[in-house]
């Protein structure tokens, strides 16, 4: 059961990951909701560092849902992909902060963590 609630917590970090982008926008004066792309593009600083980790997590998600989605197919209830969900979604929380702060190499090894962890869902079926 946590292994599903690792993947519904991973798909709620798209829609929270895009606070601090929204914030960063309202902090130029205004959140321009007719055209909040070509303003994200003008963020600079913590505002551009919020973007990128929100497009990463965009993009990171349908990797590791597809991990999940193989790992209960092939071996419905296994520790091992459940403790992997929960190192993905403790990676992606920590990359996170890491890019907000700027801290780039634990950043770096935290995505690569998070990316070995998808693969490592995907492949449950060549070594289980």
């Amino acid at each position: 059961m946590l292994i599903y609630a690792c993947l519904l917590f991973a798909a709620l970090m798209l829609v929270l990951t895009k606070a601090p982008v929204a914030w960063a926008q309202q902090r130029t004066g205004r959140y321009d909701n007719h055209d909040p792309r070509a303003q994200q593009r003008e963020l600079t600083g913590f505002g551009a560092r919020a973007l990128a980790a929100h497009q990463n997590s965009n993009e990171a998600f349908p990797l590791f849902a597809a991990g999940v989605l193989v790992s209960v197919i092939v071996a419905p209830g296994a520790p091992i992909a459940t403790t992997l969900a929960v190192i993905f979604v403790l990676a992606r929380l920590g990359y996170w902060g890491c890019y907000l702060a700027n801290i780039a190499l634990l950043r770096s090894l935290l995505w690569g963590v998070g990316y070995l962890v998808s693969l490592a869902l995907i492949a449950m079926p060549l070594w289980m």
